[in-house]
């Protein structure tokens, strides 16, 4: 037996550890379930017993993760969307997470780093190239080119 087989209990017990220790998305929770050598019909049945005891909950890790990456980073919506999506959550989940963003937040983030990379810009003399690369600097922040537009044309 190799050092990476654990019993289906062993690995119910580190799935509920790994899912304690912070929020986890499903995809997050069947990798480890794999590492510690299960195979698919068991990794399914401890999903399944993970979710009904309420340790892997998908729409609860998809508002916590929005909440923090636009508190802490100040990612735009775009970009929390895509890497929701890369975690292989549902769209259902990444729509309610994206609405639970505070829209007065939102815009008042985005004027302040609109404002932060403005300063950083006070050297640019062509006003197109300023307006590029501010647009290019919140469309990369994951905000959306609409809203960016806005901003850059009071300039």
């Amino acid at each position: 037996m190799n050092d990476n087989y654990h019993s289906k209990e062993q690995a119910l017990q580190k799935a509920k550890q790994y899912c304690a220790y912070q929020e986890r998305c499903h995809s997050e929770v069947k990798e480890k379930l794999y590492s510690l050598g299960m195979h698919k019909n068991e990794v399914d049945e401890l999903l399944s017993e993970l979710i009904s005891e309420n340790y892997l909950n998908e729409e609860r890790f998809a508002l916590q993760f929005a909440g923090g990456k636009f508190r802490i980073k100040q990612w735009g919506r775009i970009k929390i969307k895509h890497a929701l999506k890369y975690k292989q959550v549902s769209d259902y989940c990444i729509k309610k997470a994206l609405a639970s963003i505070n829209e007065t937040d939102y815009r008042n983030t985005l004027q302040k780093l609109f404002d932060q990379k403005l300063k950083t810009l006070k050297a640019e003399k062509n006003i197109f190239i300023k307006k590029r690369k501010l647009q290019d600097h919140l469309i990369q922040k994951g905000f959306e080119t609409a809203l960016v537009q806005q901003l850059i044309a009071g300039l």
